[in-house]
């Protein structure tokens, strides 16, 4: 079963003569051969081959693989980058007219990855270009660890770890070295690299259908760059297996495809294959790092992460091992101008690497903390009960909470407030003094802290101004319903919002002015909570036709926000209405 891909595109057919249109607009460094369709070349804009006293350095392939290959170029990596169409390898013809547009006296060097189309394209140009004079030399790259040892002649595969030989090759060249030696440290740079990949999806070329081959709940293990299957196709597994998974094959010396043993220095690179958040991307980083340290006994010299060589909208990463050593390491931090190339990582980084101090005053509100009574007075017992019951409701409703938020948000209200939740139950079994109202409810405050968000810091505002009006070791009713309402006000102040703007407070607000004139006439204060709550679950649920005007709910429209209750004004009214049904059945015992 296939579907038809969405894509930012005009034409399928025009997508990389654009993609270089676009990128040379975008750098001043950059230009391009003018030669489209057949010649797309992306090249150095300060380079002519009658100025230029430099090896030139030149790579290239099928397109789709953005940022590689045109997005190195620049001063101090690749002087031009020759572009195929999608997955294709592009033509001897472009790939003549790339060393011809570049090269001067101290020739060229070709950076190839392992492909047949790419071997064959690039080495019948590099011999019509001897034949015309040049100085040329080409070097192939394959650095693939995921399939066993080739019985033929294909070998292994070009992946993500040509990009640390385009930088070595291209550092190499600013320096000044002759073709012949700039050959050489790019030919021995790509027999110290191993990489391998890890997909959760396909990828979908411009113009067809997306494929489900994983289907739900499956990867892909060691595949290539261009759509191709993998090895195997597993259960998706937690990234600290994957990672052990892919460091054991690319470090095996059953295989020995990287020359890296306990005690070397090693680089590396996480590589997202297109659709990867750099939040996943930074999680296999780390462990990464920790399991090649602890685990494999290596010393990790430089990270570099983020997407350099994809597969389309592939989502996925692969991992690259370099052996490292101070003359490859000059390589990589050499100055360049190619606008891929990432920026703050070169210079030694301390292994291991120990989180700053946390500022005094943070560590003290952090560390110390009340104590929870041994025997729990009447209002202790009620306000234990009530913070309990309040607690438990809104883990009952996490996944309610989280659907109602994914019509009109980022359907994570439910897990955010689970988190608080979880929180006040843990600390109300130890920490929380009970015996004291006003210093409970600020330890509730600090509790809350933990679901960080828009309502984590509403939570804890509501809290705060809470606990700054509760005073006195008994506390009345009244003086109970005048701190419920300065946390409102608190909200609303700081919040922005108020009735009818589709929150949080179109519950408590009801319940508020409800718990006033209850108590005002005379009635019984756990009769008027009950009452009051009553009012606070008919506010949240009129939420359903309101037009949000606050949060992310005010950028949906109407029409999808109707029938659906506010998640924030549901959860309000569950814990309110919870604390106080467990505050009457405890008083009616």
């Amino acid at each position: 079963m296939s579907f038809q891909g969405k894509k930012l595109i005009h034409d399928p057919d025009d997508v990389v003569t654009e993609f270089i249109e676009g990128l040379v607009e975008t750098y001043p460094n950059l230009q391009c051969l003018d030669g489209f369709p057949e010649v797309k070349v992306v090249l150095r804009a300060d380079v002519s081959p009658a100025t230029h006293d430099k090896v030139a350095v030149i790579s290239g392939g099928g397109s789709g693989h953005e940022p590689t290959h045109a997005g190195f170029v620049g001063e101090g990596m690749l002087t031009a980058a020759i572009c195929g169409d999608v997955f294709a390898s592009p033509t001897v013809d472009a790939v003549l007219a790339g060393i011809q547009a570049v090269t001067g006296p101290m020739g060229c060097l070709l950076i190839v990855k392992n492909y047949t189309g790419d071997r064959l394209n690039f080495g019948l140009a590099v011999e019509l270009a001897k034949s015309e004079g040049y100085m040329v030399e080409m070097v192939i790259v394959g650095d693939d660890c995921a399939l066993p040892p080739s019985r033929g002649i294909a070998g292994r595969r070009g992946l993500a770890g040509t990009i640390l030989v385009h930088k070595v090759a291209g550092a190499a060249a600013a320096a000044g070295l002759p073709l012949k030696d700039v050959a050489a440290e790019a030919k021995r740079a790509s027999e110290m690299i191993g990489t391998m990949g890890v997909a959760l999806s396909v990828c979908t070329l411009p113009g067809q259908a997306t494929s489900n081959r994983l289907g739900p709940g499956k990867m892909e293990l060691g595949l290539g760059i261009h759509g191709e299957p993998g090895v195997a196709v597993v259960d998706i597994q937690p990234v600290d297996m994957v990672i052990s998974h892919v460091l054991t094959k690319i470090l095996s010396p059953e295989s020995n495809y990287v020359p890296i043993s306990r005690g070397n220095r090693v680089v590396i690179i996480i590589n997202g294959l297109g659709a990867t958040p750099i939040m996943e991307l930074m999680i296999a980083s780390g462990k990464t790092v920790t399991k090649l340290q602890l685990e494999h006994g290596l010393a990790v010299d430089r990270v570099y992460v983020g997407s350099f060589m994809t597969s389309l909208d592939m989502a996925g990463f692969s991992i690259t091992i370099m052996k490292a050593d101070e003359s490859i390491l000059q390589r990589l931090d050499a100055a360049t101008k190619a606008p891929a190339w990432p920026v703050g990582v070169d210079g030694n980084r301390p292994t291991p690497k120990f989180p700053v101090p946390m500022p005094l005053s943070s560590l003290k509100a952090m560390n110390v903390s009340s104590s929870r009574p041994r025997e729990l007075s009447k209002q202790g017992l009620l306000l234990k009960v009530a913070i309990e019951a309040a607690a438990k409701a809104i883990i009952d409703i996490k996944d309610q909470l989280n659907e109602w938020d994914g019509e009109a948000g980022d359907a994570d209200c439910g897990s955010t407030l689970f988190k608080g939740a979880t929180a006040i139950l843990v600390d109300l079994e130890n920490h929380y003094p009970l015996n004291d109202a006003a210093e409970t409810i600020n330890e509730v405050g600090t509790s809350i802290r933990v679901m960080g968000g828009t309502s984590g810091i509403i939570y804890n505002i509501f809290s705060k101004a809470v606990y700054g009006k509760l005073q006195g070791s008994e506390i009345s009713p009244k003086q109970w319903a005048e701190a419920f309402e300065a946390g409102i006000n608190a909200i609303s102040k700081y919040g922005g919002a108020s009735a009818g703007y589709r929150t949080m407070l179109d519950a408590l607000i009801p319940a508020s002015t409800v718990l006033h004139e209850k108590l005002d006439a005379g009635v019984d204060p756990v009769t008027a909570f009950v009452v009051s709550s009553e009012a606070a679950l008919a506010g949240a649920e009129s939420t359903k036709e309101m037009q949000a005007q606050a949060g992310r709910a005010c950028y949906i429209s109407e029409a999808n926000l109707r029938s659906v209750p506010d998640p924030g004004a549901m959860a309000a009214a569950s814990w309110y209405r919870a604390a106080a049904l467990a505050i009457k059945e405890m008083t009616a015992s």
